[in-house]
């Protein structure tokens, strides 16, 4: 098949199905970190080659719960409300890869703004489903596709436990425990290996 994989920069997607023998390719505005088929672009030029597949991780920025303390008008004025106007420019932008062409599609977002005000996914799943041993709620939406079954369920590894707070005594999980540095957004955006690797063995 002839398979697309939208925002993605990392090639950990497009090597899982370029491993199982398709003609994958990856498209982002940024370079590819790995060796391999890429297109450096804005995916919305690139829909319209007869691809079989496209798997999507648009940027989850404004769409994820993460941020939504920065949403706040009455603390944050005309920055959240730029922020708000770019979060529905977010979400026009995951509908323009939904309701394109291609046969097949998934998209892939953190539980967020799409969940509520746009539609609710077809399946929510977490890495520690398929073999990598950390927590982070994923959510698919899926256009003419199969939920995955999970493959390989191992217990997410606790980093410490909250000393104080609303959390108190409660687990910290991979998404809480990534430094706050410059790659932040970076590091918990990177997709999973298991996962890319279900995908690309059950979806054929």
């Amino acid at each position: 098949m002839k398979i697309l994989i939208a925002c993605e920069y990392s090639g950990i997607v497009r090597d899982a199905f370029t491993i199982q023998g398709h003609d994958a390719w990856s498209c982002d505005i940024l370079p590819t970190e790995s060796k391999g088929n890429h297109i450096q672009d804005n995916v919305l030029n690139h829909l319209d080659k007869d691809w079989d597949m496209m798997i999507a991780h648009p940027p989850c920025t404004y769409l994820s719960n993460a941020g939504n303390r920065w949403f706040d008008e009455e603390k944050y004025g005309e920055q959240a409300r730029e922020r708000k106007q770019l979060r529905l420019e977010s979400m026009e932008f995951v509908k323009k890869l939904y309701n394109n062409n291609v046969p097949r599609i998934c998209i892939e977002n953190p539980v967020g703004f799409l969940s509520s005000n746009w539609k609710k996914p077809d399946q929510i799943i977490q890495p520690y489903y398929f073999g990598d041993p950390e927590r982070k709620r994923t959510c698919l939406w899926l256009k003419n596709l199969q939920p995955l079954k999970y493959t390989d369920v191992v217990e997410p590894k606790i980093y410490g436990y909250h000393k104080g707070g609303k959390h108190k005594g409660q687990p910290i999980h991979f998404h809480e425990h990534v430094p706050r540095t410059k790659n932040r957004s970076k590091i918990r955006s990177k997709f999973w290996k298991g996962i890319s690797k279900a995908m690309a063995e059950q979806w054929k």
